[in-house]
């Protein structure tokens, strides 16, 4: 891994999440899947504004028990990690102040779409979360009026299912009852 650090080439065999613990710590985000090195671009004044009102909405809510976080990494293996734009954990791993979280310890992973990650929010990740066990996922569309799209997993098949499309308010009793109206996480300038 060394020479990788070094060097414009990745490892000589696949990345691992102790390649990314040896990585400067420089504001970028770098995710793993199955040992391949993903890097985003920065992210949007609207991706992060909607995020921003989303974790601050979020957390207003919040009951005792749970926690909501941004931009924290979920280890799910060796060879697969990525970082949700919005979290909602358990308590107890939050009060461990985790860099890193486990799997198990995610309640709700949320992922804003951007038009350079369409795939990965809309099929990959969910498919991976959901085989990770983190019992329910949430989808931000950012493209025309915002759509928030809410699922509960399917444990037994490890699929997600849809629960909802909310374009006014998103209405739910899960994992805590939220109603947010989309407005409270809509940027001003959209």
């Amino acid at each position: 891994m060394t020479a990788a650090l070094q060097s414009d080439y990745p490892p000589e065999s696949e990345w691992t999440t102790d390649d990314l613990d040896a990585l400067p710590e420089d504001g970028r985000r770098r995710e793993l899947l199955d040992g391949v090195l993903l890097m985003s671009p920065s992210p949007t004044r609207t991706h992060q504004t909607i995020a921003g009102r989303l974790m601050a909405a979020l957390d207003e809510d919040c009951p005792d028990g749970y926690d909501v976080t941004q931009g924290v990494e979920v280890r799910i293996n060796r060879t697969r990690s990525f970082t949700p734009d919005v979290l909602i954990t358990t308590a107890a791993a939050a009060a461990r102040e985790p860099s890193k979280y486990e799997p198990h310890e995610v309640v709700v992973a949320i992922e804003i779409v951007s038009p350079s990650t369409r795939s990965i929010d809309r099929v990959l990740k969910p498919a991976l979360y959901a085989q990770a066990g983190i019992p329910y996922y949430w989808r931000i569309e950012t493209e025309g009026e915002l759509e928030v799209v809410t699922y509960r997993i399917d444990a037994v098949n490890e699929v997600y299912t849809e629960t909802g499309r909310w374009t006014k308010f998103v209405d739910t009793g899960e994992p805590f009852p939220i109603n947010l109206p989309i407005s409270r996480i809509t940027p001003r300038a959209r």
